[in-house]
């Protein structure tokens, strides 16, 4: 089908989409949720020539990862589905009321932004979760995956057009644009009369090209360069765990932690520990001159490691003075996503939280946890790291708008 086509489509359904009652989104939800684990076969089958494809065109081992399907990561999409079912529907809640002095009743309410574009690369989950939170917050979806994962997301969103019809929702509720060239994902994001937002989701050369050439509106989802900060005042019992579940636990990930910054006082006694626990996952170390002084298998790092998203089982390392030149070093790095301070000093604890410059800060836990489904929001659209609209995991009430409703008795004015 023709992008126009696509669009016109698009923009006609989403005055049908809006309207939907909570309980006919929910009950099309779960419908989804089960054609995608009646599919599961179909779905794996696709998903395997992506990854062959993938294999042969020497795709990084972090992004295969992302890439490939198996019956668990179906079954968690479906569960995603089934949670934003259940999540309370934010379409038409008042979030704000007044009465003004003339008599005029204001009110502030949640409404469907229209139809959301969203431009993504090799994550076929991607197309589950975008559809599952579009539709419950009232909008029709057009979806412009990677070439990678182009036979994934075909029988994704097919196994879903199919379970709408049968619920009697015009299918066109989410539409994905199966061209696979760069020239018709150029020509979409200029699509302005027809998508209301676009979201892109993906590596940083993505994410730019998007803010640079769209002419809709963007939610710039950015990527992770992610800190942890291992304080003089650190539990190194906790420190050691959490620092292997951010870095090693799925290393393609924009929540994986790609820097460790530590305080000077306990580099000689926490460096050697963090070494062992790097080397017996396989993680290459890029070290500072003090920090590689004390571990013999680190590489010395250069500028560009400390801001660098690796993907990959490379870690930075850099020494600091104090919280205060922690935090200087990770503002001056970071990419606006998530870091982490480890430490039992409640003073820095706070500082940390409140000066790091970051759409999710922690103390004492993994970088892992800025997730939509971690932060009870079913499944998320991105990790917003601008700060219009929304920041950090979007879930449905970032994919509203509003407007304000006013009641009046015959009010003019003077």
């Amino acid at each position: 089908m023709e992008l126009i086509e696509i669009c016109k489509r698009a923009k006609e359904v989403k005055y049908e989409i809006q309207n939907l009652c909570t309980d006919k989104k929910n009950k099309a939800l779960i419908a989804v949720a089960n054609k995608l684990e009646a599919k599961a076969f179909d779905i794996i089958n696709a998903n395997k020539l992506d990854c062959e494809n993938g294999v042969k065109n020497g795709m990084h081992q972090g992004l295969l990862d992302r890439l490939m399907l198996d019956e668990k990561r179906i079954k968690a999409m479906a569960d995603g589905l089934r949670e934003v079912a259940a999540l309370p529907d934010p379409v038409g809640e008042v979030t704000e009321s007044f009465t003004r002095p003339n008599g005029l009743e204001i009110k502030k309410v949640r409404v469907p932004m229209g139809v959301i574009g969203i431009i993504y690369e090799a994550r076929p989950n991607v197309t589950a979760d975008a559809f599952a939170l579009t539709f419950k917050a009232g909008n029709a979806v057009i979806l412009k995956g990677g070439s990678d994962a182009i036979n994934s997301n075909i029988a994704i969103a097919n196994a879903m057009r199919e379970a709408l019809s049968d619920e009697g929702i015009n299918a066109d509720a989410i539409q994905l644009i199966e061209d696979t060239d760069r020239s018709v994902t150029t020509k979409f994001m200029q699509m302005n009369g027809y998508v209301d937002v676009l979201i892109p989701r993906g590596s940083a050369g993505l994410i730019r090209a998007v803010v640079e050439n769209s002419t809709i509106p963007v939610i710039e989802t950015g990527t992770g360069n992610c800190h942890i900060y291992v304080d003089k005042a650190a539990d190194l019992d906790k420190a050691i765990p959490i620092i292997i579940n951010a870095k090693t636990q799925r290393i393609g990930v924009c929540n994986a932690a790609e820097s460790l910054v530590v305080h000077e006082d306990i580099k000689d006694e926490f460096l050697p520990r963090f070494e062992k626990a790097m080397k017996e996952h396989n993680v290459e170390i890029r070290g500072d001159k003090e920090s590689a002084a004390v571990m013999g298998s680190a590489k010395a790092a250069t500028e560009e490691d400390f801001g660098k998203e690796y993907l990959d089982y490379i870690i930075s390392v850099k020494t600091v003075k104090d919280v205060d030149e922690a935090i200087a070093h990770i503002n001056k790095y970071n990419t606006g996503h998530s870091e982490s301070v480890i430490t039992e000093d409640k003073e820095v604890a706070q500082k940390f939280l409140d000066r790091v410059d970051a759409a999710c800060v922690y103390v004492n836990a993994s970088t892992r946890f800025t997730d939509g489904f971690e932060f009870g929001f079913g499944a998320e659209i991105g990790i917003s790291t601008q700060k219009l609209h929304a920041r950090g995991p979007m879930g449905l009430k970032e994919l509203t708008s509003y407007k304000y409703q006013i009641v009046g008795e015959g009010q003019i004015r003077g």
